[in-house]
């Protein structure tokens, strides 16, 4: 699993690669039809809505090993269906992964693929390495690492569960914005049942009374969806959490209907480094106190006895108008992982 991400502050400007690359002309879209497999096209597609992936959460969500991985993202990268970065980080923290964003040759094939013009799906090749810039970075890599541990799970030959639903901020906002503004959405079925939620991943920038407001958003989600959806809370330290609880607590007890916002935190200090962004292990704790602490992800609504079964997935979004851009990835890898 990805150890706890380097925070924002320890990341700096990258440089541009100096490697030789294709030109993505027609000549080279007409190639990439013959030697795009469907693992290639899923993972662009993945790439493009959770915006940056780093080469590790790539192996997690579709290769049996990082050496199959770097051979294939090395192709995909000269075919300029992907490009790269580096950031750099403090002397003596060693190399790190490389981070992957779409390039223009992939952006073409999905708008292809989906029957549109690459100018109608949004994408543009400097906005999409504006992430490699961005204040956001770190905790982009943060959510996303979240969602290929899970995918990681799921491809064990015995897994714990499978991830069902992964959704971006972008998707969320689309969405929900005009109420809430989540990192991401997701659901995991296993056969213990199936808990989706909504994920807040906090870095210790904000004020918790800021994260506090956040409960009043989502109780005003769950009023006019009519469904109870768990909000669970990502903390970098305990004491972090500890602190944001009380808050969170009030906040809850505040509202008309707390039943409708079951809420549970974890921090990534509580599990080994090695394991900081693994939501399935039994880190979670419920604002409503229970006798058995904390709980795994696929417990979690053992806390929370009113909870209702999740709705279809199809049915969470609050706007139907999508707007233009590109069909999301399905939250898993196609059975035909080859390429």
């Amino acid at each position: 699993m990805v150890a706890y991400p380097q925070p924002q502050r320890a990341l700096r400007t990258p440089p541009r690669p100096t490697d030789g690359r294709i030109v993505a002309d027609a000549a080279h879209l007409t190639f990439l039809a013959r030697h795009l497999s469907p693992r290639d096209r899923w993972i662009t597609r993945l790439v493009h809505e959770h915006r940056v992936l780093t080469t590790h959460q790539l192996v997690e969500a579709a290769w049996p090993s990082r050496r199959a991985a770097n051979h294939r993202l090395l192709e995909l990268y000269r075919w300029r269906v992907l490009d790269r970065f580096q950031p750099l980080v403090p002397v003596g923290q060693g190399l790190p992964p490389a981070h992957y964003v779409c390039d223009t040759a992939g952006a073409t094939v999905l708008a292809a693929e989906d029957g549109i013009e690459l100018k109608d799906t949004g994408y543009r090749h400097t906005r999409a390495l504006a992430i490699a810039h961005s204040q956001r970075l770190a905790h982009t890599l943060a959510v996303n690492g979240f969602f290929t541990s899970l995918i990681a799970h799921t491809r064990q030959p015995t897994p714990p569960g499978t991830l069902t639903a992964w959704w971006s901020e972008t998707r969320c906002l689309r969405a929900f914005g005009d109420l809430v503004r989540p990192d991401a959405y997701g659901r995991w079925t296993s056969t213990r049942g199936e808990i989706e939620w909504f994920l807040e991943l906090d870095w210790a920038t904000e004020q918790v009374s800021r994260l506090a407001l956040k409960i009043g958003d989502y109780g005003r989600l769950a009023t006019a969806t009519r469904i109870s959806t768990p909000v669970l809370f990502w903390f970098p330290t305990a004491q972090r959490e500890t602190h944001a609880r009380q808050a969170l607590a009030a906040a809850v007890t505040g509202l008309d209907l707390p039943d409708m916002v079951p809420v549970a935190t974890t921090a990534a200090s509580l599990v080994p480094a090695d394991s900081q962004l693994d939501p399935t292990l039994a880190r979670w704790l419920p604002l409503t106190q229970t006798r058995a602490g904390r709980l795994p992800l696929d417990q979690l609504t053992r806390a929370w006895p009113r909870l209702r079964p999740p709705a279809p997935v199809d049915g969470r979004s609050t706007n139907t108008s999508t707007g233009p851009g590109l069909r999301p990835p399905t939250p898993m890898p196609p059975a035909n992982n080859q390429g």
